[in-house]
């Protein structure tokens, strides 16, 4: 297996990634033996890869890592870079490469102090790969000085150091940093694709697999946890009910609630899972004693810790809100699909008892202004609204229609 088969429908992608793994193996094979560099090359200083939620951006770019560092003992024969099985493959793909330093947003920006470091480590020399990584997974989100400090490390990068950002689109980077990258864009895989990759790499049944990759529409990992994940299934019934309940506008409140607090209850968990772990490592790497009092000048530490964690809540709320607001678009789609009469394939057939319902009951252009306040409940929440502030608006507007 190699690292391109976790890209699901992106073999334009995967083709292009490829012939640059081999001539970035070329220019180092050739540095490393002394030898005169090739003159033409496929392989660049800075990558951005672009595309739709679900599409694989971050997947695309850590194997795109992981072949760059491949050592692989084939490659001397003729083999390609990005082996999947040698220990440079394994740990790029898995996050602990030395070598591969990967930044994500724990709030709503990346902040510059959260920069620093990765910055000055893009100028020194691989510590024992054989190029140096930067990968950052949230690109859209550097704010004006993150963005700033990136671009600096873009224009003059070190010989041996590759940047890889990801973003939804080019937009969502700044100019000056975009026109220094080469682009990919990622597309959706098709729904076919998906439930064949969860058919054969998670052991899916094909009902199953074919029914959650149309749910998610091609979105790959929501696709694997509505399949593996019993508690997901769960939450995306509540949420597609919940048309069905806006009758009153006490009742609009109470599903506003409800849906605030299933994400507040996601983010709950995974901090439960990794607050206590990380604020334990930290107070161990400070010289704390086991439940004992940490070291003077020590405090201002735990408190970056603590603020960082409390940005990654609010942020894991946002984003399981975000799901819930997703699944409810493609419900009524599917209801504006059976009101326009298409031959369009629906996304909730599981759920087409309700949709036929609220067809029925409404026209094109109420279902087209409910989808319209879900799309203003998103950019609200973008904002920073309070999520339950914002969540009542769009069920009041669900219900008015």
């Amino acid at each position: 297996m190699t690292v391109w088969d976790d890209l699901v429908g992106q073999e334009k992608v995967s083709a292009v990634l490829d012939a640059a793994a081999r001539d970035a193996d070329a220019l180092v094979t050739a540095a490393a033996a002394d030898e005169p560099l090739p003159t033409a090359s496929k392989m660049t200083h800075a990558w951005l890869f672009t595309g739709p939620p679900g599409a694989g951006r971050n997947q695309a770019a850590r194997a795109f890592a992981a072949a760059l560092q491949c050592v692989s003992p084939d490659r001397a024969l003729g083999g390609a870079p990005g082996c999947g099985f040698c220990d440079g493959c394994h740990t790029a793909l898995l996050g602990t490469h030395a070598d591969v330093n990967t930044i994500a947003a724990v709030g709503a920006e990346i902040l510059v102090k959260d920069m620093r470091d990765t910055v000055r480590k893009s100028f020194t020399a691989p510590a024992n790969g054989r190029w140096q990584i930067i990968l950052v997974e949230d690109a859209e989100r550097l704010n004006e000085k993150s963005a700033n400090a990136v671009l600096k490390a873009v224009e003059e990068p070190a010989p041996r150091t590759v940047w890889l950002l990801c973003a939804p689109s080019v937009e969502d980077v700044l100019p000056t940093i975009r026109s220094r990258c080469r682009h990919l864009t990622l597309r959706t895989p098709s729904v076919e694709s998906v439930a064949d990759m969860l058919i054969r790499r998670d052991g899916i049944e094909p009902e199953v697999a074919m029914s959650v990759a149309r749910a998610t529409q091609g979105h790959v990992d929501r696709a694997r946890r509505l399949a593996t994940d019993p508690a997901a299934r769960e939450r995306r019934a509540a949420v597609l009910k919940l048309p069905l309940r806006l009758d009153e506008v006490g009742a609009c409140l109470k599903a506003a609630q409800e849906l605030v607090d299933a994400a507040a209850e996601d983010a709950k968990q995974l901090a439960e899972e990794m607050d206590g772990k990380e604020t334990e490592e930290l107070k161990a790497a400070l010289g704390a004693a086991q439940g004992g009092r940490l070291p003077r000048g020590t405090a201002g530490v735990m408190k970056d810790l603590e603020d960082m964690q409390k940005r990654r809540r609010t942020r894991t709320q946002r984003d399981s809100l975000d799901v819930a607001l997703g699944d409810l678009t493609a419900f009524y789609r599917d209801v504006l699909a059976l009101q326009l009469g298409t031959r369009v394939a629906l996304a909730n057939a599981d759920a087409e008892d309700a949709l036929t319902r609220l067809a029925r009951a409404g026209t094109p252009e109420s279902t087209l202004r409910r989808i319209e306040a879900i799309a203003a409940c998103r950019e609200a929440l973008d904002r920073n609204v309070a999520p339950l502030l914002a969540v009542e608006a769009m069920t009041m507007a669900l219900r008015a229609g």
